[in-house]
């Protein structure tokens, strides 16, 4: 039972009602309460009756399974008049079960061959109207014998798709067995020749309706033999011969209505047609060559309706006595109190057809139909989804969600028509639809919701109408397509910040999750939109923690190990990066790192053949790195070795699966060993060719991976060996990024500051002559880049007032104007700190500038790291060191600087710390 129905029963009228009490657990003076308990299975069978009728054929079976008279009920004849079985599985053993219900059954909709094939074990030979869709694979065979079992049948639609494997045959034996036929709608039929026509025209004597749409041929003629048709579509059929349908079909004596849509009808065709006695309306929705007729117009008293006419006006010609507004033509003719039998025909099937062709035509999304979308197509759709027939209804919330659409791999909307839809009322109208018990209903008005929020505005709107507790219901859902398209709905709404807090709120999130548990197989659109929602939910702290209570990181682990369609492991993988994302706030990254199989599946997806995934598991993999042991963990499941391969292959991809490749790499190489393994495995040079990027954000965690594999005297040598030195020079004076140039002065220093030398001589006694030439050039390159680096953050002016001066003022004006913001989220080991300590007394004065400017930005209050780089250094002697760097006579004057800045901060660390304690 839906939470919906719930609500609308406790709050009917005004009385309260009151649940069933349990004397065992009740004290007396609960008794007077006793007096006002409804006792629901005395309720009257009518009301009980209407109760069903509020709910889907699921939420029935629950309610009938309470007691014996329920049961009894729920079987009574009125609730069986109709049966729609598209959003279940259906079978033979389905519908026979079913058949003892469905002796008086006067619809069915169904969908699919299999569906088709179950029809007749249901037995209901009273069957009046069938409609089926996903058509393509029913035969001749299958249809001709629904047709034998139900000679009752007035009404039998097939499509929207097209049904490939039925012929005239097929047409035949429906015109033999069903002699009451009235209505005949038939959507991609190859061929309907003129035998199987003059055979409806023979044997059905009551066919008023016909559609042969989006057919390949069709028999001119012999549609001019049907005499009784009133209404006649052949929209979109090709291979029309326009000469006979001028000949033949303006003889029809009860025309009415007739559509031609999407044909290459020519303007003297219809001109002759509009001369009929009998024709009201003809409608020829995108029609080029009518189109390009700039003079064409139809005979005094037929509407036209064509993408060039106001199709309100149109429709508005055919009543006498109707309200001035044109726009609400159709609300006003639902609304008429005297009834006309025949115009209320007429307007059913313009429903019809109206809602097929813009469908079919937001479908192909033609170009030059702006001006059409925004001043009546958005209209006309949504006036359609407020129509009496349940189809139409669906084709027309379909149509919105497919007309606002320009590019459907990267979600992006028509910002205009989105809006239109909107201005009309239109998010009020769908979010009435997917309120509805119908389960139809509720999914394509769903996944019109899902489309228009892409659109800001349109989010918010959604939003403030209580879209998310409708969409977070829905996603609850025992029907795959209604929660499938809901959590696409959550998916596209969580895309704002505003908004994630209200999902969690309307327990959206844990209803996410359970889908995943729910649909683990065989429903991966379902999977992809739900770990895509919880993948936007996660990047938000409060968020993250709910996914992770209510099981989410089983769930999405689960997909990334288990599942195979590239969509569900990239949103997978997403989703874990951005719960792994939060640092310290929450304990999520250690979480993620110790459910079983989670490192292992996401070294394995970097060896994906779909780039999406890849880029997401190594930014994964980047982001779990930050935790001790996932480092250690990730490198023991081969993720240095599936991470360098990875770098390596990349120099021509993306710069998202460039920036994150680097980025797990310099994740992983922060310990010593996995830095050492990187360069054993050949990690060196695909970074080096990534610091050559144009992209700064490559840059940045390019730079960021070859600082800390420079630490090690063996991949300096291989850095320099591999062409790194001109590259990071590169970086260092032209990047655009603060960040990229300060990593690449670290990377260089650590690789002149004296510790590589050894391991060159040590490592290449039989080159040390070319060698040490080499390092001498790769030196003096360094160092002037390095140089140059620190001189960009040295104002003259500044510098020497701060020299000349030991005020606070002076010194902060220098800081301020030094300080690299995103180096405050740097963290440095204690081997670190101190090679740089140490750097402060290198010979170089270029190193010792260097050097203290590092620790400058370590330092400064208010960095992420800067309490832990303060310790660090007081464990490594720096403030004596850091005095004589200040007072040194032959230091420069950027390291006499930098050094009291820094010695600055210490104390004001110090300070802080001794105040707290």
């Amino acid at each position: 039972m839906s939470r919906r129905v719930r609500r609308k029963v406790a709050r009917k009228g005004k009385d309260k009602v009151v649940l069933p009490s349990y004397p065992e657990i009740e004290d007396e003076a609960s008794s007077s309460d006793r007096k006002v308990v409804v006792d629901w299975t005395r309720l009257p069978d009518d009301t009980v009756i209407q109760l069903f009728t509020c709910l889907n054929y699921r939420d029935r079976a629950s309610l009938s399974s309470t007691c014996r008279t329920w049961r009894v009920l729920g079987i009574s004849p009125c609730l069986w008049q109709s049966l729609d079985l598209r959003p279940h599985k259906c079978d033979t053993t389905t519908t026979a079960s079913l058949a003892s219900r469905c002796v008086n059954l006067q619809k069915l909709r169904f969908r699919g061959a299999e569906s088709a094939d179950a029809i007749i074990s249901l037995k209901a030979r009273g069957l009046r109207e069938i409609s089926g869709d996903y058509c393509r694979k029913i035969s001749d065979a299958t249809l001709s014998v629904i047709a034998a079992r139900h000679e009752a049948l007035e009404s039998l639609q097939l499509g929207p798709d097209f049904c490939e494997r039925i012929s005239s045959d097929a047409i035949k034996a429906i015109a033999i067995c069903c002699p009451k036929l009235r209505k005949l709608r038939l959507s991609g039929i190859r061929d309907v020749d003129g035998e199987a026509i003059n055979a409806l025209a023979r044997h059905c004597q009551n066919l008023t309706d016909i559609g042969f749409i989006d057919c390949l041929n069709v028999d001119e003629i012999a549609l001019g033999n049907v005499v009784s048709v009133r209404f006649l579509s052949v929209a979109g059929t090709t291979n029309m011969k326009w000469v006979l349908v001028s000949q033949h079909w303006g003889k029809l004596p009860n025309l009415q209505g007739l559509d031609v849509s999407r044909t290459d009808v020519v303007p003297t065709v219809l001109r002759l047609l509009s001369s009929s006695h009998s024709l009201k309306v003809l409608c020829a929705l995108n029609c080029p060559a009518l189109e390009e007729d700039a003079s064409f117009s139809t005979s005094k008293g037929k509407s036209l309706l064509a993408l060039f006419t106001d199709i309100f006006k149109g429709l508005a010609s055919l009543f006498v006595d109707i309200s001035k507004q044109e726009r609400n033509i159709f609300s006003d003719w639902r609304n008429l109190k005297k009834r006309n039998k025949s115009l209320d025909e007429i307007m059913n099937w313009l429903e019809w057809i109206l809602s097929h062709s813009l469908l079919r035509i937001a479908e192909s999304n033609p170009q030059g139909l702006d001006n059409f979308w925004l001043s009546q197509g958005a209209a006309l759709l949504l006036s359609l989804m407020e129509s009496s027939q349940e189809d139409v209804q669906e084709r027309a919330a379909t149509g919105l969600a497919t007309f606002v659409v320009i590019d459907d791999e990267n979600a992006s909307i028509d910002g205009g028509r989105a809006e239109a839809v909107m201005k009309d009322g239109g998010i009020c109208l769908l979010l009435n639809l997917a309120r509805s018990w119908r389960e139809g209903l509720q999914s394509e008005a769903a996944k019109a919701i899902a489309n228009l929020s892409v659109n800001a505005n349109v989010a918010k709107a959604v939003a403030e109408e209580g879209g998310i507790n409708i969409l977070a219901n829905l996603a609850r859902s025992m029907n795959r397509l209604v929660a499938e398209e809901a959590a696409g709905g959550l998916w596209n709404l969580s895309v704002g910040e505003e908004h994630k807090g209200a999902i969690a709120e309307a327990g959206g999130v844990k209803a996410l999750v359970d889908l995943i548990f729910k649909w683990s197989t065989g429903g991966d659109g379902v999977l992809e939109r739900a770990a895509g929602a919880l993948a936007n939910l996660a990047a938000d702290d409060k968020c993250s923690m709910e996914v992770a209570v209510v099981g989410g990181v089983h769930a999405l682990v689960m997909l990334a190990r288990n599942c195979k369609f590239e969509g569900v492991q990239e949103q997978a993988a997403r989703a874990l990066a951005n719960l792994a994302a939060h640092g310290d706030s929450n304990s999520n990254n250690a979480a993620v790192g110790r459910e079983a199989g989670a490192l292992e599946a996401l070294v394995q997806l970097t060896r994906s053949p779909h780039e999406g995934v890849r880029q997401e598991a190594a930014g994964a993999l980047w982001n779990l790195s930050f935790d001790d042991r996932n480092r250690e963990a990730i490198a023991a499941a081969g993720g240095v070795e599936a991470l360098v391969a990875l770098a390596h292959s990349c120099s021509n991809a993306s710069p998202g699966l460039q920036e994150r490749a680097a980025g797990a790499l310099w994740g992983l190489s922060v310990s010593e060993a996995n830095s050492i393994a990187i360069g054993r495995e050949g990690g060196v040079a695909p970074l080096i060719a990534l610091a050559r990027s144009e992209c700064e954000d490559v840059h940045e965690t390019a730079a960021g991976a070859l600082w800390n594999l420079a630490f090690n005297p063996g991949n300096a040598f291989r850095i320099v060996e591999e062409g790194g030195v001109p590259a990071l020079a590169h970086l260092c004076s032209s990047s655009a990024s603060k960040m990229a140039r300060f990593m690449a002065a670290l990377a260089l220093a650590y690789m002149f500051d004296g510790r590589m030398d050894e391991f060159a001589l040590v490592g290449t006694s039989s080159e040390s002559t070319s060698k040490s030439v080499s390092l001498d050039g790769a030196r003096r390159m360094a160092l002037k880049r390095i140089e140059a680096f620190v001189l960009t953050f040295s104002d003259p002016q500044t510098f020497a007032a701060a020299a000349a001066s030991s005020a606070p003022a002076s010194l902060s004006q220098v800081t301020e104007s030094a300080r690299i913001p995103e180096a405050g989220h740097l963290r440095c080991s204690g081997a670190e700190i101190g090679r740089f300590v140490t750097m402060l007394r290198n010979p170089s004065s270029i190193l010792k500038a260097c050097a203290a400017f590092a620790l400058l930005q370590f330092t400064i209050p208010g960095g992420r790291h800067a309490v832990h780089h303060v310790t660090l250094m007081q464990n490594a002697g720096a403030p004596r060191v850091l005095r004589a760097a200040a007072a040194a006579a032959n230091a420069p004057l950027e390291a006499k600087i930098f050094a009291r800045i820094v010695l600055r901060n210490l104390e004001h660390h110090q300070t802080e710390l001794k105040s707290i304690e």
